[in-house]
């Protein structure tokens, strides 16, 4: 589609082009398709091999390892928007906890998967950082946690809620409620059900790519090697979703929130 159409006088080119690279990376194949392309098989198939209480230890797995990386992963972190992101690093430290969890299976995920998530949190504050946003805001860290929420696309997912926007649309009001209870009484959770609320939508969403990432890495003959590549997969695949969602926002600081949605909307997946 051309960039001299007058439906996009409003963006400048280079930002539409921004706008179709962020687009191509939260709107293409998600999870599953490149955990499939490395374990060779369907992730559903292996789904169905899991354990037979993994459902409801997953479920509280995912929920302690948004808590501790909400917790732990800000901290450290220099304040300063527009320094470029250092995804590499991030990157070498998902792949050796991953290694270690292929080391010792899926029994060890619950160990893993508290650290690795505080890893993927960092990396996403750092592409944050490096798109102009403030990591001492409250509604900077809340887009964070937003993001593991993102490319979670399942066969029980219908057209009406997979999109980006749509995902989006759906945490909203939660997200809103979050930030002004934050605003008034700081990040405790303790006794705040509005903070909860928002982690446990959060959680569902993070948890059907969790369920992809344990299908793949309880495969018997994973070992250390392939626990480390399906990690570095996995962090991958949030890198670029936070890299997506990022622009946006960046862009809609710019030219307003309509406008950024419209012009989405009518740009190819790339």
């Amino acid at each position: 589609m051309s960039i001299s159409s007058s439906k996009f006088q409003l963006i400048s080119p280079e930002h539409l082009q921004e706008l179709q690279r962020a687009k191509a990376l939260l709107e293409n194949p998600g999870l599953a398709a490149k955990m499939t392309d490395y374990v060779g098989g369907p992730i559903e198939l292996l789904i169905d091999k899991l354990p037979s209480n993994w459902n409801k230890k997953l479920v509280g797995v995912t929920h302690l390892a948004l808590d501790k990386a909400a917790d732990a992963a800000f901290y450290t972190m220099k304040d300063t928007p527009g320094e470029k992101s250092s995804n590499i690093w991030h990157k070498v430290g998902a792949a050796t906890s991953g290694a270690i969890g292929g080391f010792f299976g899926f029994a060890a995920l619950s160990v893993e998967l508290p650290v690795s998530t505080t890893l993927i949190l960092r990396s996403i504050a750092d592409v944050a950082r490096e798109q102009g946003e403030s990591l001492s805001s409250n509604e900077t860290k809340l887009a964070c946690l937003q993001v593991f929420a993102l490319g979670g696309d399942s066969k029980d997912d219908d057209g009406a809620e997979s999109g980006y926007f749509a995902i989006r649309s759906m945490l909203a009001k939660a997200t809103v409620e979050a930030a002004e209870h934050i605003a008034k009484h700081g990040m405790a959770k303790e006794a705040a059900p509005i903070l909860v609320k928002f982690m446990t939508i959060i959680a569902e969403r993070f948890g059907i790519q969790i369920t992809q990432k344990a299908a793949a890495q309880a495969i018997p003959a994973i070992g250390a090697v392939g626990g480390a590549t399906i990690n570095t997969i996995f962090i991958d695949h949030f890198q670029d979703m936070a890299k997506g969602h990022f622009i946006v926002r960046k862009l809609e600081r710019k030219y307003g929130e309509d406008t950024v949605r419209q012009q989405y909307k009518l740009l190819s997946k790339g």
